[in-house]
C-alpha cells in the first residue's frame, strides 16, 4: 500500500466503528452529572474486555520487541494526536521506571513535540511526513516499529510503517477498528474493538484508554523479560531524586528482608543500583562480581538459579 491508497478510504471514514453514534449516550446532554458519569464508567468497563480478546497478538508484538532490543535495536512508537501522545508518555516513562537508556523506546508524533502541547491535527494526514520522520531517526532492520491509530487509517502512521518495512524493520499496528486500512503495512495487527465512543468520534476516550493499556502491557512485559524486574519490584529504577531513592531503599529491604540502614548502605556501595545492591546482599559477593554476573545472566532470578545449580554440582 502507498499514499494513493488512502483516497478511497477518506470517503469511508464515517463507517468506522470509532465514528459511529453510541445509542447508550444519544441523550447524554440532557442528563444530570451522576447519570453522565455512570454512562462513561459503564462504557470504560468494556475496554479491558476488548483488550483481553487480543492478548495473543500483544504477546507476539512483545516477542518482537524483546528480540529487537537484544539485537541492539529499538522499539519505536508512531502516532498522531492522542495516539501519538500516549506513545510518547509510555516511551518517556520506561526510562526512569526500568533504568532503560533514552533511545531504546523512541516516540514519533505527527507535528513533533509541539503536538504534545497543543492540537496540530492537519499533520496526521501527511504520509510523507511520516516517512521523513522515520528516515530522520534511521529506522533499520533491528528495530520494532509500532503504529498507533484509533481509526486504523492515519496517513502519517502509514508513512512511518511504510519506511520501516522498506528498511527491513518488523512492524505492528494498534487500532480500534476491525478492518484497518493500514493492515497491509503491519506484520501484526492488534484490533482493539472498543466500539463507538460516549461522545461520537472522541477517540481520546475508550480508544485512547485501550491504547494506553496495551502499550503498558508491551513495555512492562518486555522489561520483565529483559531482567528489569525481580519478583514484582522495579529493581532497575533510576535514583533521580529523594522520592526514588526512598523507593529504591524500600525495594532492597523487601526483597532481601534487611533493615533500612543496611539497605541504604548497600545502595550507596552499588552506586545507586538497587539491582546490584540486592544481589550483593543475597549472595555476599562484591559489586564487581555482581556486575560480572549480570554480564552473563539477564535477571536476578537467573543469577540466583545459576549459583544454586553451581552449588548443587559441588
Amino acid at each position: 500500500m502507498k499514499k494513493d491508497d488512502f483516497k478511497e478510504e477518506k470517503t469511508m471514514f464515517e463507517g468506522l466503528e470509532t465514528e459511529r453514534v453510541n445509542p447508550v449516550s444519544q441523550e447524554i446532554d440532557r442528563l444530570d452529572v451522576m447519570s453522565i458519569l455512570r454512562i462513561v464508567n459503564d462504557e470504560d468497563k468494556k475496554v479491558a474486555n476488548a483488550v483481553e480478546k487480543v492478548i495473543n497478538k500483544i504477546a507476539m508484538v512483545i516477542d518482537y520487541c524483546i528480540e529487537a532490543i537484544k539485537s541492539g535495536g529499538r522499539v519505536i512508537y508512531a502516532g498522531a494526536g492522542t495516539s501519538g501522545r500516549i506513545g510518547f508518555i509510555d516511551a518517556v516513562e520506561v526510562v526512569p521506571t526500568f533504568g532503560v537508556p533514552e533511545g531504546v523506546f523512541v516516540p514519533l508524533i505527527a507535528g513533533g513535540e509541539e503536538a504534545l502541547r497543543r492540537s496540530v491535527e492537519a499533520v496526521e494526514d501527511n504520509f510523507e511526513l511520516g516517512r521523513e520522520d522515520a528516515r530522520r531517526i534511521e529506522i533499520n532492520s533491528n528495530d520494532m516499529v509500532i503504529g498507533i491509530t484509533a481509526s486504523g487509517r492515519t496517513p502519517y502512521v502509514a508513512g512511518v510503517l511504510d519506511y520501516a518495512r522498506e528498511n527491513g524493520a518488523r512492524t505492528a499496528l494498534i487500532c480500534n477498528v476491525n478492518k484497518p486500512a493500514l493492515s497491509g503495512f503491519a506484520d501484526i495487527v492488534i484490533s482493539i474493538e472498543t466500539g463507538p465512543e460516549v461522545i461520537s468520534g472522541s477517540t481520546r476516550m475508550k480508544a485512547g484508554t485501550s491504547q494506553k493499556m496495551v502499550l503498558n502491557m508491551i513495555s512492562t512485559t518486555t522489561m520483565i523479560k529483559l531482567g528489569k524486574v525481580y519478583k514484582n519490584y522495579m529493581v532497575d529504577v533510576l535514583v533521580l531524586n529523594e522520592k526514588l531513592r526512598e523507593r529504591a531503599i524500600r525495594i532492597i529491604m523487601k526483597t532481601t528482608s534487611t533493615d533500612y540502614k543496611t539497605a541504604s548502605e548497600f545502595l550507596a556501595k552499588a552506586n545507586n543500583s538497587p539491582k546490584i545492591a540486592i544481589l550483593m546482599i543475597l549472595t555476599g559477593k562484591s559489586k564487581e562480581e555482581c556486575q560480572q554476573l549480570f554480564g552473563k545472566y539477564t535477571s536476578i532470578s537467573d543469577v540466583l538459579l545459576h549459583l544454586l545449580d553451581k552449588k548443587n554440582e559441588c
